[in-house]
């Protein structure tokens, strides 16, 4: 107990200070840092307990799917099918940079193309282990990739594009009382990680609760709810600690072996998102900055802020990223179950040749 409470008071404090110096996700980093020094230097409990990691990813699945309403999509209009065909073509240069960054020693093919993925960070460090992933070398990665993007961003936007970025995105507030929101965001962690469990989803805490959501939402039978504000943060603090706490010493050196590739490939995705933005506003006839701000691989809030400041079309811009991170988040899992069914399968004929030459 005494290791959990000194985990609570150093993460507190840590992300208060992060919190005071602007640091976007500071409740994530503060806890991702923090585990991981406690737990280096042995001083941390050993895990996060399962049930507390699927907490975790049932607030955050369930953030997301009530984001998916029927006034966020129809935003698109008539320009979803290519908006719908840049979110896939993400997916697949992120993949891609994701195999090549299994070419390094200290990456196998799946932790590459978790750690790549452009969209949903912290969903998918939540479900790295459970899928098979190194979620150590995930969460590096994916929040260096947060990072580079909320830096780079405002900048690329304004000196490139002219944005402004003064203002402010609204997240809006929910129409009905708190507790209504959080019976609504439980029942559908609990009803969806059964159902996800009945009929075999991998990753059930995640897809079962966003499946659920999203029907909710977007049949309107709970319009107005959001997830409560105090939730998310909770998520993205046990979130950290799972990830931080299963560091070592080894895996320490390891990420910092892979960090150089990392940053590379991430810039390399980055650059190429770009180009998909300028694509998608030649197709959709929308701005540059608007097809720029719709296919930046990451920060969502951050998008939404200089949309909002430079006069963008946020809904449009917000729709095309809501509908990507929810490709991202199912597809994951069930590329993750392919992949390791296939390497099962070539194991099992590896084994029979060998046994059959012997």
């Amino acid at each position: 107990m005494f290791r959990w409470l000194a985990l609570l008071a150093v993460t507190s404090v840590v992300w208060a200070v992060m919190a005071a110096l602007g640091l976007s996700a500071a409740a994530l980093f503060a806890s991702l840092v923090v585990a991981a020094v406690f737990a280096v230097r042995g001083a941390g409990p050993d895990r996060l307990p399962r049930p507390a990691g699927m907490l975790a990813q049932g607030i955050l699945a369930v953030s997301v799917g009530l984001m998916v309403d029927t006034e966020t999509l129809s935003a698109l209009g008539s320009s979803w099918l290519p908006a719908l065909g840049v979110c896939i073509a993400t997916l697949v240069v992120s993949v891609a940079a994701g195999m090549l960054l299994a070419f390094h020693r200290d990456v196998d093919a799946l932790t590459g193309a978790l750690s790549m993925i452009a969209g949903g960070a912290q969903g998918l460090v939540a479900v790295s282990r459970e899928l098979g992933g190194d979620e150590r070398m995930v969460a590096v990665v994916q929040y260096m990739r947060v990072g580079l993007i909320i830096v780079t961003m405002p900048l690329v936007a304004t000196l490139v594009f002219g944005a402004g970025t003064s203002g402010a995105a609204s997240t809006g507030s929910g129409e009905t009382p708190w507790y209504v929101d959080l019976l609504v965001v439980a029942g559908a962690i609990v009803v969806g990680i059964v159902v996800a469990r009945l009929i075999r989803l991998p990753a059930p805490a995640t897809l079962g609760p966003l499946a659920v959501s999203m029907g909710m939402e977007l049949s309107g039978w709970i319009d107005g709810v959001t997830a409560p504000t105090v939730l998310l943060p909770i998520a993205f603090v046990l979130i950290g600690w799972q990830a931080g706490l299963a560091f070592t010493r080894d895996s320490v050196r390891a990420v910092g072996r892979v960090m150089p590739w990392a940053v590379a490939l991430i810039l390399v995705v980055g650059g190429v998102c770009a180009l998909l933005g300028l694509l998608l506003s030649h197709v959709a006839g929308i701005s540059l900055l608007e097809g720029y701000l719709a296919t930046t691989p990451g920060g969502l809030s951050a998008v939404l802020a200089v949309s909002a400041a430079s006069g963008a079309n946020v809904t449009f811009v917000a729709a095309v990223q809501v509908v990507r991170l929810v490709i991202m988040l199912f597809a994951a899992p069930f590329g993750a179950k392919v992949f390791l069914a296939l390497r099962a399968r070539r194991s099992r004929n590896a084994e029979r040749e060998n046994a059959s030459v012997s």
